[in-house]
Parts: C-alpha cells; structure tokens; sequence
C-alpha cells in the first residue's frame, strides 16, 4: 500500500484517538474503511494528490458490485469524507475529493411488532402470586401503557410516579422531561407491586428505583432484555420481540385506533416527527395485509 497513505492514515487515527476521544471499535472500523481504499489506489498506481471525486465513486461502486452491505458503504463515506477533510485541514491537500457525495440511502426497516392479540397473551405470562412475578407484570405493563425507551424504564424512580393524577415523568434523550399518561390497568399492577412485592425483593437495599432484581438493586438493560425474551417463550409467541417491541406496538396500537401524529411524538420523546412517521407505514402494512387477507378478489 502507498507508504504516504499508510502514514497520512497513521496520522490521522492517532488524531481520532487522543484529541478526539473516538472509541476503539469505532477507530477500528475507520482504520479497515481507509485500508480498503488505501488498496484500492495502490491497484490503481495513484497517489493521494491524485484523487478526485470520480476516483471516490468509482471505489465506492466497487464495493457495492462486490456486495458489500449499504450500511457498510455509508460508513465508508463517512470515513474518507472525515479522513479528507483532516488532509485538508492539514494542507497535505487542496482539494476535497468528497465534495457533495452522499452516503447511500439505508433501506429503512420496519421494526417488529405484536399484535393486540399477542400483547395479551404476553401479559397474562407472569405469576402474580409471587414477588418477581408481580415485578415482571409491571414491567410488561408499563412498557406497553406509556412506550417508554428501556433505558427510561430503569431509571424511573418512585418520586416519578404520580399515579393518582394519572400520569409518570421521565428523563428521554437530550435530558428532555415528558410526562406520560397511563392507564387504570398498569397504575393497578404498580400499587399491588409497591405494597406487596417490592418491600420484600428491596428488603434492607435502599433504592428510589421502581423496578429492582430479586437482590433488591436497581434493573439493567441486560436484566430487562434477558426478561423480556424469557416472558415471550414462555407465552409462546415466534417473534424476535425486545423491550423497544413493546414501545413500537404501543405506537402503533394507539395510531391504529386514530390517535394523532404529534400526539405519539410527544409520547414516545422524539425530537423529528419524521422519526414518528415510521409507525404510519406499520399501520398501512397491517391495513394492507387486513385488505389482503379478507377481501374476496384480493
């Protein structure tokens, strides 16, 4: 490979790695991005002064009729468009080869969700004759009542529960506050869970946290994915289903029961409505699959 490269490569993820602060695996990913575009000037006999816009499409449809994955291409763009941006600051060169080209567009995913009908199945899963059980139905409940991330699921305290007025209060992303109705059937769970459940899983533990383990600490997002996963075997449902599945169903139950778009913004805490509008395609799925499934000349 072209000993200039490999230098000027050298250089620049050590920049990454002591001013900026990047994570290993993402200097990593980095290092094996520009590898591959430091072999391909080399099988073409070029040297870095001589790369241009059209040299940098032509290695990127390279990799794309070598089957390389679109997520793996955008990350390539992304490498060379910081890494020639760095020459540039640089002055190593005068020219920005990256100049408008943008990563591929991502095919978006639908994410994963159950049915109505499956939610209930899942929900009648926990023991509630027994403390854990009576934690996992509140867990199940409150997840699928307010939509709540994982992460804002752990970290809901006591003092964010204000279940007489009908409601809880959560720190989301952006360390931005939202209060979140819910409903009869979960605050129901709750109170059982915190008069009966809770004070013998907590014991001598001193914690604020809703939600603890059978040691009486606070849940983590492993303890809670791991739970989860156990619930949906047990209730028999074939789906690759998560805590954010219980959020993505909570979305599109409620839109598909003619709630408005900005009103499920504001639940789930994103910032772009365009984040929301995904859930209007899982709704124009099922409305697709209904039509497909009862309609005679289908």
């Amino acid at each position: 490979m072209n000993q200039e490269f490999t230098d000027q490569v050298a250089d620049y993820l050590n920049e990454l790695r002591v001013a900026k602060g990047l994570s290993k695996n993402t200097i990593t990913a980095y290092r094996q991005d520009l590898k591959s575009f430091g072999l391909f000037l080399t099988k073409k006999g070029l040297a870095l002064a001589q790369v241009d816009h059209h040299l940098v499409l032509d290695f990127l449809n390279q990799q794309r009729l070598a089957g390389r994955a679109t997520t793996s291409i955008a990350r390539q763009v992304t490498a060379l468009r910081r890494f020639f941006a760095y020459l540039l600051q640089e002055k190593v060169l005068a020219h920005d080869p990256m100049a408008n080209i943008k990563p591929p567009k991502r095919r978006q995913h639908l994410p994963a969700v159950l049915s109505p009908e499956e939610v209930e199945v899942l929900l009648q899963v926990p023991d509630q004759s027994q403390p854990l059980g009576l934690r996992n139905q509140v867990l199940l409940e409150v997840l699928y009542a307010t939509g709540l991330r994982v992460s804002e699921l752990i970290g809901l305290k006591l003092t964010d529960l204000h279940l007489d007025l009908g409601f809880v209060q959560t720190i989301g992303k952006g360390d931005k506050e939202r209060i979140i109705p819910i409903g009869e059937v979960a605050i129901d769970a709750i109170d059982r869970y915190l008069n009966s459940a809770r004070p013998l899983l907590v014991g001598q533990q001193k914690t604020e946290t809703l939600l603890v383990n059978d040691h009486g600490r606070p849940l983590t997002r492993q303890g809670v994915w791991l739970l989860i996963k156990g619930l949906v075997r047990s209730a028999g449902i074939d789906k690759d289903v998560s805590p954010h599945t219980l959020r993505h169903s909570f979305a599109t139950h409620i839109l598909n029961n003619g709630a408005d778009l900005r009103v499920v913004q504001a639940l789930l805490g994103h910032s772009d409505i365009a984040t929301t509008q995904i859930y209007t395609h899982i709704s124009k799925q099922r409305l697709s699959q209904v039509y497909d499934r009862y309609h005679p000349r289908a």
